[in-house]
């Protein structure tokens, strides 16, 4: 039994764990790495291990760090089994399917400018009918319901509370006789957020793979950053500027609705338009709605007396190219929420081209940011910001709320590992920088939870 780290090791994103037993080679995530661009290319184009002789993926979730590069996978030669709860295979299809889209935009585009310099056009990553080919591949269980994804390896998901319908995942191992439990904790959620139920934690394992993105502090209580995005909005429209929301599709869209439809409800939001301008978190709120098992009783019991927690009367859901570029030469205050999340490709790149350079307007960051993204750069507080190559002065308000964030904090890690120090005999942490993990470690040490290892990329240990 082995287990090798392919990807999100010493590093957040780019999640992909090799894991091989009784002959068997299978995937934990396949994600994304994102960061420099001619690093990321080079990264997501090779895969350090043969394709073809990869037997299952078994994935976490659906956010494109963890699900992104199975169209990439599939498009060398990988046609195995991807197992996931219902809703992560429901959203994977759409993820990747807009991963494609924009895959394919990008490539376009840097073809184009490279035409005028005498450079060579370039390729996608993969296209979106590569990204097509991942649906029929897609083969989905609920929490709780063990099955084997191999000889000798018996899988069970467990609710991770991250988003809609995210997981952690416990595997049996078993192999000459020997048994092995390994649990690989995804992205751990938050208790006490919205929409969805609170993550479980593990009772016991041999090994614990476990995220470490903000080992190094515990989040603001959800109700202090709630209120503390209600000012940052507030104060933005009484100056009659435009709020601007980098959001990823999946997960934090939905928590932002929900959260401006309480406001709305509590009377504390003026009549102002709000938008959300993706297709992609268009078409997940959509899966939202479809996947009621995932919500906790408060969600439940809001659906269930009809109340419209993700649509109320001054949202609008922008569906096309035309409608979103019309919002940029309006004048007049609102909130748009926009995909990406680290403002690196998409619609949000274009509303913050038009809406840095203007002092009334905020630019609000509401989740981590990745190292060379224009959503870290923004955080930063850069003074000017380069966006399709000009450069731009950096005005508008920039506000950073962290205590939205979907992922559990140093207090939830350091307990959610506590409750396997009397059985693991390894805890390696993985998805996060040095700034999270080590002093992650160091907390963990003063807790008594021994053994644990912050694994360089590509190295591989005997289970």
């Amino acid at each position: 039994m082995k287990l090798s780290f392919h990807g999100a090791a010493q590093t957040v994103t780019g999640s992909m764990h090799l894991v091989e037993v009784n002959g068997s080679r299978l995937l934990l995530d396949c994600g994304l790495f994102q960061g420099r661009r001619k690093e990321s290319i080079l990264r997501n184009r090779t895969f350090p291990f043969d394709v073809t002789k990869i037997d299952a993926v078994i994935l976490s979730h659906a956010h494109i760090d963890h699900s992104g590069n199975l169209p990439n996978l599939v498009k060398q030669g990988f046609n195995g089994p991807i197992f996931a709860t219902h809703a992560t295979a429901n959203l994977t299809d759409l993820m990747v399917r807009d991963s494609g889209h924009i895959q394919e935009k990008q490539a376009e585009s840097t073809s184009y400018h490279n035409a005028k310099r005498g450079e060579p056009a370039v390729d996608p990553l993969y296209t979106e009918k590569d990204a097509e080919r991942v649906k029929p591949l897609l083969k989905s269980y609920n929490y709780e319901e063990p099955f084997e994804a191999a000889k000798g390896v018996a899988v069970t998901f467990y609710d991770a509370g991250h988003i809609l319908g995210s997981a952690s995942i416990s595997l049996r191992l078993e192999e000459k006789q020997q048994k092995k439990h390994l649990w690989f904790s995804g992205d751990i959620g938050r208790r006490g957020m919205p929409i969805l139920r609170d993550p479980v934690l593990p009772e016991e394992a041999d090994m614990l793979l476990m995220e470490s993105t903000y080992g190094d502090k515990p989040h603001n209580d959800p109700e202090k950053a709630y209120v503390e995005m209600r000012a940052i909005i507030l104060r933005t429209l009484k100056r009659n500027g435009k709020v601007i929301i980098p959001s990823f599709a999946v997960g934090r869209t939905q928590e932002l609705v929900y959260n401006l439809h309480r406001m709305s409800e509590d009377g504390d939001l003026p009549h102002v338009p709000i938008y959300v301008d993706s297709p992609l978190a268009v078409n997940a709120s959509k899966v939202f709605r479809a996947h009621p098992e995932c919500y906790d009783a408060e969600m439940n019991k809001l659906v269930q007396t009809g109340h419209p927690a993700l649509d109320f009367k001054y949202l609008r859901y922008v569906e096309t190219l035309d409608e979103s570029k019309a919002l940029n030469t309006r004048t007049d205050p609102m909130i748009i929420i926009s995909a990406s999340g680290m403002a690196e490709t998409g619609r949000v790149v274009y509303h913050i081209r038009w809406a840095i350079e203007n002092k009334n307007n905020t630019i609000m960051i509401v989740s981590w940011q990745s190292p060379e993204t224009m959503g870290r750069r923004l955080a930063d507080r850069e003074k000017t910001i380069k966006i399709f190559g000009d450069t731009y002065h950096c005005r508008a308000e920039i506000a950073t709320v962290g205590g939205l964030s979907a992922h559990a904090g140093q207090d939830l890690l350091v307990e959610y590992a506590s409750r396997v120090k009397k059985s693991a005999k390894s805890i390696f942490l993985v998805h996060g920088e040095e700034k999270g993990a080590l002093p992650l470690m160091k907390k963990l040490e003063e807790n008594y939870v021994k053994h644990v290892h912050y694994p360089a990329m590509h190295t591989s240990v005997e289970l």
